[in-house]
């Protein structure tokens, strides 16, 4: 069973800022049984993890500790060749996306749909979060505002269709018609908020004890000594 999920995370309001942990939350109630994830390297690779619910085995598909950024979009095709009775959806970031995009004409040409779905905060997120919490946020070459391509045309040009989602009241809508598409690729860039962090996690030397939490989870923590 996926975490409880703190009420900070769960953006209601029209013009909230969109959340990645919600757009997770949203993939999964959305999705087919069965459905197989796969995910590139980051942030967006623990959320997954952490968020989707996992309730067979095999449809879970990343690289692990292994750091394959770009991972994501051709193990996605790979799996959706090798079980084309799936639901195959790839959770990316638009850093690594940019890194294998390319072979989505791949998917294109061959009839394979798979589901991309970007968490677009515009920077290397992870990165970004140890630079600001470790390294007295002395950012270097994370942040990707500015220079993004814009993923919808992209996706287009490769004969996809593309979709964007701005607004928390967006995201189910655009969900399902992503899931009702079963005759090319689909690419959904999500622009979630660029400051959100992954939570827990343990600074790099340190043991099990200095697991940093996210304030609501050290807050319940605290209450529960």
């Amino acid at each position: 069973m996926a975490r409880a999920v703190p009420a900070c995370l769960r953006p209601e309001e029209p013009g909230a800022a969109l959340k990645p942990q919600f757009c997770l939350e949203k993939l999964r109630d959305g999705a087919p049984d069965g459905t197989i994830v796969v995910s590139g390297v980051g942030q967006h690779q623990m959320w997954a993890s952490q968020y989707w619910r996992f309730e067979e085995p095999y449809t879970w598909v990343n690289s692990g500790g292994l750091g394959t950024m770009g991972f994501a979009v051709p193990a996605a095709i790979g799996a959706k060749v090798g079980r084309p009775d799936k639901t195959v959806w790839a959770v990316d970031g638009d850093g690594c996306f940019q890194m294998t995009a390319q072979e989505l004409v791949t998917a294109s040409l061959e009839k394979i749909p798979v589901k991309i779905g970007i968490l677009n905060n515009s920077y290397l997120g992870m990165v970004r979060q140890w630079q600001e919490m470790f390294y007295g946020e002395r950012y270097s070459e994370v942040n990707l505002s500015g220079t993004l391509p814009d993923f919808v045309k992209w996706a287009e040009s490769m004969g996809c269709v593309g979709i964007r989602v701005e607004d928390p009241q967006e995201a189910e809508a655009a969900i399902d018609k992503a899931n009702s598409i079963n005759d090319r690729p689909v690419v959904v860039d999500f622009r979630v908020a660029e400051d959100e962090k992954v939570f827990p996690m343990v600074p790099a030397g340190q043991s099990n004890d200095d697991i940093i939490l996210h304030q609501s989870q050290s807050a319940r923590r605290e209450f529960l000594k």
